[in-house]
This record gives C-alpha cells, structure tokens and sequence, in this order.
C-alpha cells in the first residue's frame, strides 16, 4: 500500500489546489487592501494570510484527518440538522449568493464599467451577466473536456499576464509605499482588518468543500490509510497555500503601488483596470479584462456544478442535477446585477457568522482524534461560537438594518461582554468556553460509564 506521494504527485495535487482556491476574490480583495493599507501594509498582509492561506490549509486538512467524506459528514458530528443548515449555508455562500455573482462582476468592473457612464452600468451590467450566466449554464449542464482544456490554458496565462502586471508596477513604482498613508480601519487595526479582509476570499469556506476532492485524488494514486492522507494533504496544501501567499504579497504591494496614480477606486477591480490601463494602457486593460473573464467563467461553472451535485446528495428526492444548474444560474444572475459593492456589502455580515463556524468546524476535525470524535465537544464549541458569531453578524450588518430591526442594544451588549468583539473575534473566548464545557460533559459521561460497570 503506497504511503506518500513522489514529487510530480505532490505537486499536482497542489496545482490542483491552487486552481480550485484562486478565483475572483483572491486577486481583487489583496489588491484593494494594499490600496488601503498603505505604509501599514505588512502588518494587514499577516493579518490576511491567517485566514486567506493558514485557514483554508487547516480545512482541507481537517476532511483529511477526521476521515469524513465531505463537508456534510464532518458538520455532522455536531448533529445532523446542524449538518444539513451548515452545509447548505456554505455552498449557498460559496455559490449563488456571492461567489459565482461576483465572478460575473469583477470582469465587469475591469473590462466595461470604466468605459460608461453611470446612468448606463445598471443596462450594461445586465447585458454582461446575461451572458456571462447563460455560457455558465451551457457549460454547466454539458461540461465535457471543454473545462479541462479551458483549465490548462486559462491559469497559466492568467498568471502570466498578472505576473507581469506586477514586475511593471514594482520595477516601476509610481509611489514609495512607506509614504503612502494608510486609510480607515488600516489606520490603527490593520492587521485585525487585514485578518477580517481574508474571510472575503471565502477559501477557508471552500476548503471544507473542497477536502473530500483531495482525499478522493489521493485514494484514486494508491493513499488510502488515513494518518497517511492527511500526511499528503498537508504536503500538497502547504506548496499550494505557499503559492498563494507570495502572489497575495505581490498583488498586494500593487495595489499600494497604485494609490500614485491618482485614482480613488471603490473595490479591486477598478484597481486592476486602473493599474493595466496605467502601465499597457487600454489594450492592457482589455487584455486583463477578457483573461479574467475566462478564468472566473471556469471558475463559476465549476461552483454551479459543485453546489447543484452537492444539494442532489443532499435532497435525494429533490430536484435533479440539471434543475438545480438552472436555479443557481438564475439565482447567481439576479445577484449579480446588485452590483459588486453591494455583493462585498452584503456577504460580509454572513461571512462573520460562518467564518467561526468553519474555523472551529476545521479545528475539531483536526484535533477531534484526541477526543474520539465526541459529539459534546463539538456541539458545545459550535453552540457557544454560533451564539458570539450572532454578534459579529448583527454588528457588520448595514446600519439603516441595525437600526431597523432594533439591533444596537445587543450590539452594545456584546461590546462589554465579549473579549475581543471591537477586533471582530468576539467569538474566541466563547468557543474556549464551549470546549471546556464540552470537556467537562465528556468526563463526566465517562465517569458515570464507569460508575456503572464497576456497580
């Protein structure tokens, strides 16, 4: 039986990562934080490489160790209701509510946006989407080899591209960084806003979905005991997250490159355009425009297949797969046409209640072997977590809806409750208190197991 992989082995499978966690979100959000940053920018990377690398390192690895068969197996041993809510809120989040959207309007933003006035983006948007979805659905609903061929040309030339978008901008610099002033919350918390910024890439939330596609890669080239598997999965995780760390710095040196160039830009895509369009000009721009608009369409027929083959699993009884393509290609249009502002604006609230979620979720799955796997430790660490992550979604939450639904009490509540809650992890203590209630719940079960055999 074949216990590690050689060379070649590990460095497709970290390829494959690669592919599978560089989308949208991973070149717009490090591009518009290093805009932000400015001189503060070192500090907002580490920040952002905890959740945009270290985390979705940790959620592969948790399928792994924890021997479960997917994201639904593992959320599971919390409870079954549990698994099916949590599950289903992290492919609806990773899928038709904000991912595959924002795959759609990022290309947007840098190929067209900038070339209308705003009276005519909203019609134009639509257009585009219109489009954009319909090819998904297409490609969706008869995949064929047209994606693996699409997939072998597509990222290395997007990397390409990118790679000497970058060199331009540092071999060039329009601006010294280290006189760049920071702005908002990277004035004074930008390595917590930089930690927060990584949940936008929604990678760890992908990580838990995509575990079970590594484990199955690693069983079908001979590795199947499992201290062997996670062995691997790390392997092969810690070069792909290596990867993504070094392009995340550069990308993100770019973006404060471009604060020079005189351009308040309002999300990373404009960055990109205004970056492409400043050193290649217009041709440039185009030039990234419609690399970015293949790779994200790759991108989105492989989340459209994944969430419709994933809620067939499932809802066996439901509808079938080429049904569910429709409705989160439908779904995903309407999304879409919010806007990329609105689409960042809106998943942030769901993303500060999933993100700890996962994180602990990740966490329990790699460590639970300590514990046996024990139902009452994950579901006390996971109750606690949610009840504080309440919190932090309340409070990301729009203010006219805070205000609305009569929600800054509860705010203020958790303000002097929670340790932490002004840096967004209020939930911390709390999931260490669920753990030592779980802890605690699991001894005394144990010791009333004896009790009674002894008796």
């Amino acid at each position: 039986m074949k216990k590690r992989l050689n060379g070649r082995e590990t460095l497709l499978i970290a390829t494959m990562l690669f592919g599978m966690f560089f989308g949208a979100g991973n070149l717009i959000f490090p591009v518009y934080m290093g805009q932000l940053a400015g001189r503060n920018i070192w500090k907002a990377i580490a920040g952002f490489i905890i959740t945009g690398v270290s985390m979705p390192l940790l959620g592969v690895a948790a399928i792994g160790v924890s021997r479960s068969n997917g994201l639904f197996e593992l959320s599971s041993k919390v409870s079954r209701p549990y698994g099916y809510f949590f599950t289903c809120a992290l492919y609806l989040s990773i899928g038709p509510f904000f991912a595959i959207p924002r795959c759609a309007t990022v290309p947007f933003t840098v190929a067209v946006s900038g070339l209308l006035p705003a009276e005519e983006q909203g019609l134009a948007l639509a257009v585009f989407s219109l489009i954009f979805f319909a090819l998904v659905l297409g490609f969706s609903l008869n995949p064929g080899k047209i994606l693996t061929y699409v997939g072998k040309v597509l990222t290395p030339v997007f990397l390409f591209f990118l790679a000497i978008l970058v060199v331009m901008a540092l071999v060039n610099p329009v601006v010294d960084v280290a006189a760049v002033e920071p702005q908002g919350n990277y004035v004074a918390k930008s390595f917590f806003t930089g930690f927060l910024e990584g949940y936008n890439t929604m990678d760890m939330l992908a990580s838990l979905a995509f575990g079970i596609v590594v484990i199955n890669v690693l069983r079908s080239l001979g590795v199947n005991e499992p201290q062997d598997i996670a062995r691997s999965t790390a392997k092969a995780g810690f070069f792909s997250c290596l990867i993504m760390a070094v392009i995340y710095v550069f990308v993100t040196l770019m973006g404060a490159q471009s604060s020079g160039m005189g351009v308040a830009c309002a999300n990373g895509g404009e960055v990109l355009s205004v970056v492409a369009s400043h050193y290649f000009g217009r041709a440039g721009a185009l030039i990234l425009a419609a690399t970015v608009t293949l790779a994200c369409l790759k991108t989105s027929v492989g989340l459209v297949t994944s969430c419709a083959e994933t809620f067939v699993a499932l809802f066996p009884k439901g509808p079938r797969y080429r049904v569910w393509a429709v409705i989160f290609s439908v779904l995903s249009f309407l999304v879409a046409n919010l806007g990329l502002n609105a689409i960042i604006d809106y998943s942030l609230p769901v993303l500060m209640l999933l993100y700890p979620l996962a994180i602990t979720l990740g966490l329990l799955g790699l460590l639970g072997g300590i514990f046996q796997h024990d139902r009452a430790i994950y579901a006390s660490v996971t109750f606690f977590t949610l009840i504080a992550a309440l919190f932090d979604f309340f409070k990301a939450l729009p203010k006219p809806v805070i205000g609305k639904l009569h929600l800054q009490g509860a705010i203020d509540f958790a303000e002097k409750a929670l340790p932490f809650f002004d840096l967004s992890v209020g939930w911390l203590c709390p999931a260490i208190v669920g753990l030592a209630v779980g802890v605690c719940i699991r001894l005394i079960r144990r010791k009333h197991a004896a009790a009674e055999v002894n008796a």
